[in-house]
C-alpha cells in the first residue's frame, strides 16, 4: 500500500470514526440503553489493568485510534477481498465480521458477556453494537470507495 492508499484509508477510518461517535453521543443524549456503556467498561477494565485510574477520555480516543487508523489500514488493505460491488455493500461485510470478533472477544473481556448480553435488556446491546459497526463499516466503505474513484477529465 503506497502513501496515497494509506491517506484514503486514513481518511475513509476518519469518516467512519466520526459517524460511529455520533451515533454514540445520541445513544447518550437520548438515555438509549443506559447499562450498555462500553466506554466506561473500557475505561474501568484499563484501570484494573494498570492499576491506577484511566482518564474518561482514553477509551474514547483509543476507540477514535482504531477506527480510524488501524481499522482504517485493515479496510484498505482487503477492500479488493471483500464481496459485493460497492463501498457501502464491503462495508457491510466488514461491519458483520468485526460485529462478531467484537462480541466474542471484546464484550466478554469487559464482563458483558458474549455479544454483551449481560449489560442489558435481552439482545438490545448486540443488535445496538450492531448498528454501530454497520455505521460505521458502511460509512467508511462509502468514503474509500469515492476517495479511489477515477476522476473522469472532461473536454
Amino acid at each position: 500500500m503506497d502513501a496515497n492508499g494509506i491517506w484514503k484509508s486514513l481518511a475513509a477510518g476518519l469518516c467512519g470514526s466520526a459517524a460511529h461517535s455520533g451515533l454514540m453521543f445520541l445513544k447518550s443524549r437520548m438515555g438509549l440503553l443506559p447499562s450498555f456503556h462500553p466506554y466506561e467498561d473500557l475505561q474501568q477494565r484499563l484501570s484494573e489493568l494498570i492499576g491506577g485510574s484511566v482518564h474518561p477520555v482514553i477509551p474514547w480516543a483509543l476507540s477514535f485510534l482504531n477506527g480510524a487508523v488501524v481499522l482504517g489500514i485493515l479496510f484498505g488493505r482487503t477492500y479488493r477481498l471483500l464481496p459485493g460491488h460497492s463501498g457501502a455493500a464491503k462495508g457491510f461485510v466488514f461491519g458483520v465480521f468485526g460485529w462478531i470478533l467484537m462480541g466474542v472477544l471484546f464484550f466478554p473481556m469487559l464482563g458483558q458477556g458474549l455479544f454483551a448480553v449481560q449489560a442489558g435488556p435481552g439482545m438490545l446491546p448486540a443488535l445496538f453494537s450492531l448498528l454501530m459497526l454497520l455505521t460505521y463499516s458502511m460509512i467508511m466503505g462509502i468514503a474509500y470507495s469515492a476517495l479511489n474513484q477515477k476522476s473522469v477529465a472532461g473536454p
